[in-house]
């Protein structure tokens, strides 16, 4: 018997109308659900009703129901539990919640069968140590950011690899990035694409005040340093998945690594990361990508260039 945790967005699943289709269809396959107090209450079952470490440690899996923002908050809950987490989309753009919700259920029924795979991805741990040599802990699946707050002022941030200097950046700020981040905000500062497969890090600045400034890559076995610079009274905010916010203050230094945790996602096709992005960024919504058509049986029509 499977036990699994639903964990929908009650602002994207208006009345939880998939959440109860999906609760109803599990429960018809002898599943066990787990539901946060919350989302239980409103379905008015008080009976699945779990606290958050309950819902993480006692499913075999989690059904996050809602946008990228909603996976990337169950993600970092779900790693310290090795918990594997299917996303359904209910959002807009859903580049982690691949599952559409019109396949919700044959992608239910695939995992429910065994025809899924796992897919490890790389996580970021930042710590932050203060004028006081205390230290906080963060992890994140996307991206750390280090920006400035609500004044329009450039902050200074000095930047060391294995603890070399790089170099000092004047800049609006500066993002840590994993592969599966870089589609996110790096992607909107204008760095580089990585496949979600390897395992690197990707430091790009946020408007940086220098003419030759660039993303740049780095291994997962290397330690980034970011040191708060003198910013005369600008508030300085580090960001996790762009959903946490801790305010910095000068001279704190943030150590970011790769992280001992990792997000187990669960697949049930068989599209690439390449057609992801091309379907979901690029744009590309052909009939040969959603017959899962494949690339070397599609012709180009050579008279659409005459």
């Amino acid at each position: 018997m499977k036990r699994i945790g639903l964990l929908p967005n009650v602002e994207k699943d208006i009345g939880l109308v998939n959440t109860a289709m999906i609760l109803d269809w599990l429960e018809k396959k002898n599943c066990t659900i787990n539901l946060l107090e919350v989302p239980a209450q409103l379905l008015q079952r008080s009976d699945l009703a779990k606290n958050e470490n309950q819902l993480y440690r006692d499913s075999d899996f989690i059904v996050v129901l809602g946008g990228d923002g909603t996976f990337l908050g169950a993600a970092r809950n779900a790693a310290l539990y090795d918990t594997p987490i299917l996303g359904i989309n209910l959002g807009t753009l859903g580049f982690l919640a691949e599952v559409e919700k019109r396949s919700s259920l044959e992608a239910l029924q695939k995992v429910l069968n065994g025809e899924y795979s796992i897919e490890k991805r790389m996580m970021l741990e930042a710590s932050v140590y203060d004028c006081h040599n205390d230290e906080r802990k963060f992890i994140c699946l996307n991206d750390i950011g280090i920006t400035r707050g609500s004044l329009s002022r450039i902050i200074d941030l000095k930047i060391f690899i294995n603890d070399n200097f790089v170099d000092d950046y004047p800049a609006d700020g500066i993002i840590i990035s994993t592969p599966t981040g870089s589609t996110g905000y790096n992607l909107s500062a204008g760095g580089p694409i990585l496949d979600p497969n390897t395992n690197m890090m990707v430091i790009t600045p946020i408007c940086p005040h220098s003419l030759y400034a660039r993303s740049i890559v780095v291994s997962d076995g290397d330690i980034i340093k970011v040191q708060i610079g003198e910013n005369f009274g600008c508030d300085v905010i580090l960001t996790i998945d762009g959903q946490m916010g801790y305010h910095l203050k000068s001279n704190d230094i943030v150590t970011i690594q790769k992280s001992q945790y990792q997000t187990s996602l669960i697949k049930t096709s068989n599209y690439s990361f390449f057609d992801i992005l091309r379907k979901k960024i690029v744009g590309t919504r052909s009939e040969r990508y959603e017959s899962e058509a494949s690339i070397e049986n599609s012709r180009i029509d050579s008279k659409q260039f005459y």
